[in-house]
């Protein structure tokens, strides 16, 4: 069973993985409509995990003993001022949620609530994952420089740039 400030923290990380699907898939629609297919396709792919993330809280309230709350997300932003900024943002937003997923650890150590803690460190280890895949494309951006010369095949390429970083290669 949980306990309430646990099922509490686990359901407010519901809705950080719910909007962070949609923040992504309206990355997505603004790369897309920008003539960037292959950076939409990334930000879709990322749209599907984080949807995947918000169902496997859902699912752990639930084998718990909790009641999941599906609460309404707010509308993320819809335009960028380039793929760079976009990126930055990537980053920032990785961040806060790792930071959010770090505070649910220390809320499991301070509720001594081994169970949750041990559960959650799939996300501790995704989290790494994240950051260190989104700052591997930042990186890659910054190396073309901020012209528009490179972006085409930086478009063509960044869905291999996701398979290498999720196979740890």
């Amino acid at each position: 069973m949980l306990k309430p400030n646990i099922e509490k923290i686990l359901n407010e990380q519901i809705e950080k993985e719910g909007y962070s699907s949609n923040l992504y898939l309206a990355m997505g629609t603004w790369a897309e409509a920008n003539g960037l297919p292959g950076v939409a396709q990334w930000l879709y792919a990322q749209s599907e995990e984080e949807r995947m993330h918000m169902l496997k809280f859902i699912g752990y309230i639930a084998e718990r003993g909790g009641h999941a709350i599906i609460p309404a997300f707010k509308k993320p932003p819809v335009e960028y001022a380039d793929i760079y900024k976009l990126f930055d943002e990537v980053l920032k937003h990785e961040q806060y949620i790792t930071e959010s997923i770090n505070d649910i650890v220390g809320l499991t150590l301070d509720e001594k609530d081994f169970s949750t803690n041990n559960w959650i460190q799939w996300f501790v280890t995704e989290q790494i994952e994240e950051e260190a895949s989104v700052s591997g494309i930042i990186d890659k951006l910054n190396l073309m420089g901020k012209g528009n010369n490179n972006l085409y095949m930086f478009d063509r390429d960044i869905m291999s740039l996701r398979s290498i970083d999720s196979s740890g290669q």
